[in-house]
């Protein structure tokens, strides 16, 4: 089967980012890579669909940059599904992908098919990412075979904070490398048509791009991938404390929000806001305006 490539302001599909990667194998030097991007509400999804991202990443690192949790675990299925309804109200050209929660898809089977279900059919998603390799072979597949496209993550999978202790660099040992490659070829076989690789030498991801046939996403992965994500808080200035090394800073939006509201806020206590064209009248106005008199 043969799908035609997605240009200018025509909707992405799936098959359309698989078929990048079959773009890369036949011309090396004029492929596109994908761009993707995290979005949690409409008006940054439609700036984001505006500008040309081809994937908008519902994704659960919202706990921290929107929500205020500590880490993406509190985040529950509730939750996710309100912000990706609000980012598909937004997105009408990218790829939306939401991501699945933490204890979402980690108990049975059909559990796990309903709530992945909920994000496509209440929620208005076109794919959903889950974290982890191997062990979610069983799972991706099932979901494959009910035609939900999905997503995977290896490499540093936040959800698994407490069983790596911390958030570390993974796949730095030869065996730590062995198994991100195994992981990459597991969920390749299971049916996912892209996978997330967070925080690993560059040197693994290109070798990792190489061998799978379906695109890599880089994030903390070196150039090498098929194509790259980044927090949108992080790459605007919107998040507080440190960011992480691979994280580049394009604005610095935290900064033009605060300096906005500090002179909103000398404004009104001068009384220069509202001004008295910024105010409403009465229909009769200058020396003969009239006071209205309301009455109970």
């Amino acid at each position: 089967m043969s799908f035609t490539s997605n240009t200018g302001n025509a909707k992405i599909t799936v098959p359309d980012i698989q078929q990048r990667k079959s773009q890369v194998a036949s011309s090396p030097t004029n492929h596109k890579k994908i761009v993707c991007l995290t979005a949690y509400d409409y008006p940054t999804a439609r700036l984001l669909d505006e500008a040309g991202v081809d994937v908008i990443l519902v994704g659960d690192s919202l706990g921290m940059v929107v929500l205020g949790y500590d880490s993406t675990l509190p985040v529950t299925v509730d939750e996710m599904l309100h912000h990706t309804r609000a980012v598909r109200r937004g997105a009408h050209r990218a790829l939306v992908v939401a991501d699945m929660p933490y204890g979402s898809y980690h108990t049975d089977m059909a559990e796990s098919l309903r709530n992945a279900m909920r994000f496509i059919k209440d929620a208005g998603a076109e794919a959903v990412k889950v974290e982890g390799g191997e062990r979610r072979l069983e799972l991706i597949a099932r979901f494959s075979e009910a035609e939900i496209p999905v997503m995977a993550h290896v490499g540093l999978t936040p959800q698994s904070v407490n069983a790596l202790g911390g958030y570390h660099v993974q796949g730095k040992t030869p065996v730590g490398a062995e198994q991100l490659l195994r992981d990459a070829r597991a969920v390749e076989a299971a049916g996912a048509f892209a996978i997330v690789l967070e925080a690993i030498p560059r040197e693994l991801a290109a070798q990792i791009t190489k061998e799978v046939r379906i695109p890599t996403i880089g994030i903390g992965a070196g150039p090498d991938c098929d194509g790259q994500i980044l927090v949108l808080s992080d790459m605007l200035g919107l998040t507080f404390g440190t960011t992480p090394k691979f994280s580049r800073q394009y604005a610095g939006v935290g900064e033009i929000i605060s300096g906005a509201v500090r002179e909103y806020c000398e404004d009104v206590r001068n009384t220069t806001f509202p001004s008295d064209a910024e105010s409403y009248h009465t229909p009769q106005s200058g020396k003969n305006r009239k006071t209205i008199s309301i009455t109970g």
